[in-house]
């Protein structure tokens, strides 16, 4: 479980699938109001206050998004009310509205353009070209949606090799960030940067 504070009201947990599965946990269950879906929004206000000093003193706002293969972010919004009405909150009760998106995109983060330029050129030879590229914060953000050429595990262990599952939500990258490549990125990088390269280059 990673968390990040966005702003005074608003933070950001990133909960990978094995934190669900220690909990006793699947992605499906959090369509659901159960008793183990309440203890984990729980257990990650708890990690809040700690962490962050975020404390869930009235109503919140949070935001469920899922994605491939990489994890659940969770968007938590404190919801501004009028300070006479905090006594009628305690620890034990937190009053939620949650939204539920869930995403077959595949959303990687790189830490060099290198390091995206050598996973086009693992990817393009199997039959990937498309894509979207886009620029945040001195880091590359890679979309997928999903590939027919390749399986899906197949396509996030390449991923993987070269970047991290990225813990930022698509509609932050597009509102803040760069778009590079519009589409086709992975054939656009082999085509730009590796096709009739050789060794001696």
């Amino acid at each position: 479980m990673r968390l990040e504070r966005l702003n005074y009201n608003k933070i950001k947990i990133f909960l990978t699938f094995d934190d669900l599965l220690e909990r006793g946990l699947t992605k499906e269950d959090l369509w659901q109001n159960a008793p183990k879906v309440q203890q984990l929004f729980r257990d990650m206000m708890y990690e809040a206050n700690k962490e962050l000093g975020f404390e869930a003193d009235g109503p919140i706002a949070v935001e469920v998004f899922s994605l491939q293969a990489q994890g659940m972010i969770v968007i938590v919004t404190k919801e501004l009310h009028d300070a006479e009405t905090d006594e009628d909150f305690s620890d034990e009760f937190i009053e939620m509205q949650v939204t539920l998106d869930e995403s077959d995109d595949i959303l990687y983060e790189f830490a060099s353009f290198e390091d995206v330029i050598s996973l086009a050129k693992r990817l393009y030879p199997l039959g990937v070209t498309g894509g979207k590229l886009y620029s945040f914060e001195n880091r590359f953000y890679l979309l997928l949606e999903e590939e027919a050429a390749v399986s899906n595990e197949l396509l996030i262990a390449m991923l993987a090799e070269f970047g991290n599952s990225a813990t930022i939500t698509i509609y932050r990258l597009m509102e803040y960030g760069k778009e590079l490549m519009k589409e086709r990125a992975i054939e656009q990088l082999y085509q730009y940067f590796a096709a009739g390269k050789t060794s001696t280059d």
